[in-house]
């Protein structure tokens, strides 16, 4: 009596593993953008946010550089992840590109898109990001995720973090969303 049950268990973990191994793998396959490609959808993507948020555009020209990553998507049965690829922009040219992925478990299903903007705020946190292998968020470093003030302003005043994330949807900037575990990859294109 005792095996059955695990033996189901184990069948329906196998099924969502290969599952998820599946969607990933087409995922994947389907994020494999050329830097033209990622360029334009980060062009859109930062338009978005300045839509979205009154003065961002001046909190981002005054940042030291910014990583966006236009389309990450999460998706899970149990266990999930997310991956988009994006790139690093400093001066407001893109200097590199990057993918970040992640991976959870946990009562999950289903599939969601959002945008994510890390911004840099001092010299030093942008260049230990550029100089990192891989880098990790809570590993590597800490990202703050700055909620917006009323009226949709971004309040510079009040950030003391030296590097602050933005994740946001089609309905707006996203709330109680955690950045931890994401992993940051520079891409060879």
């Amino acid at each position: 009596m005792f095996i059955l049950p695990l033996q189901e268990h184990f069948r329906d973990w196998i099924f969502g593993t290969l599952f998820f191994v599946v969607l990933f793998g087409c995922v994947g396959t389907a994020f494999a953008a050329d830097p033209r490609e990622i360029d334009v959808s980060v062009d859109v993507a930062l338009e978005d946010f300045k839509k979205e948020v009154s003065g961002a555009g001046e909190f981002l020209a005054n940042a030291k550089g910014y990583l966006a990553f236009p389309k990450v998507v999460k998706a899970g049965i149990g266990i999930g992840g997310e991956y988009g690829e994006g790139a690093l922009r400093i001066g407001g040219k893109t200097t590199a590109y990057y993918s970040t992925a992640s991976a959870s478990i946990g009562l999950q299903l289903g599939v969601q898109k959002k945008s994510i903007i890390i911004v840099f705020l001092t010299t030093k946190s942008l260049e230990k990001f550029r100089n990192s292998e891989g880098w990790e968020v809570g590993v590597d470093g800490s990202v703050a995720l700055v909620t917006v003030g009323a009226g949709g302003s971004i309040d510079s005043t009040n950030i003391k973090d030296p590097i602050v994330g933005f994740v946001f949807g089609q309905k707006g900037l996203m709330y109680n969303l955690t950045l931890e575990g994401s992993k940051f990859t520079k891409l060879d294109k």
